[in-house]
């Protein structure tokens, strides 16, 4: 297996303040937004944007997480029932603008699935998608409002977001079969 880093920790650090600014100018400050992140590691890059949020815009941000596991379409019901966890909703998401924070966004499967529970718990004034990865090879009719950097790939490439552990093992990669 090859791997390769395409951003190392620090390149995405600053990649998540870019899109933090991105937030706040677009969205008119952030007194009406939610941020969710898709479980896994949407999590851990919407914990940084709404730490980075509060420290740019002085503004406490609701924060929670969404497992979609119950509303994708390609699993089945027995594989749903095995791999469902709780989700954390921290607010009525009812009028709210929700940013839904995924690490790479690659068919548009993950993200519609987001967006059919949110939309099963509440009814947002809007939603908007947050990846830090565009990997491209769309299936569904879905582009991310902000992206942190847009990969080529391969169909057979996978992209890999680590965002836990020491500073070198930290990053975005591309992993791929040795040719």
């Amino acid at each position: 297996m090859r791997k390769v880093k395409i951003m190392d920790q620090a390149t995405v650090m600053r990649t998540l303040a870019r899109i933090s600014h991105e937030i706040m100018d677009r969205n008119d400050g952030t007194d009406s937004l939610c941020i969710l992140g898709i479980k896994n590691r949407g999590i851990v890059l919407s914990q940084i944007l709404t730490e980075n949020l509060k420290k740019f815009g002085g503004i406490d941000i609701p924060c929670g997480y969404i497992d979609v596991t119950m509303y994708r379409d390609d699993y089945t019901q027995e594989q749903k029932r095995q791999k469902a966890t709780e989700s954390y909703i921290p607010c009525d998401v009812t009028g709210k603008t929700v940013l839904i924070v995924d690490d790479v966004l690659f068919t548009g499967r993950t993200a519609r699935a987001a967006i059919e529970a949110i939309f099963s718990i509440g009814r947002p004034k809007a939603v908007r998608l947050v990846s830090l990865v565009d990997r491209g090879h769309r299936e569904m009719p879905i582009r991310p409002d902000y992206i942190g950097k847009s990969i080529p790939t391969s169909r057979h490439e996978k992209v890999s977001v680590v965002m836990e552990g020491d500073a070198e093992e930290c990053g975005v990669f591309i992993l791929s079969e040795e040719e």
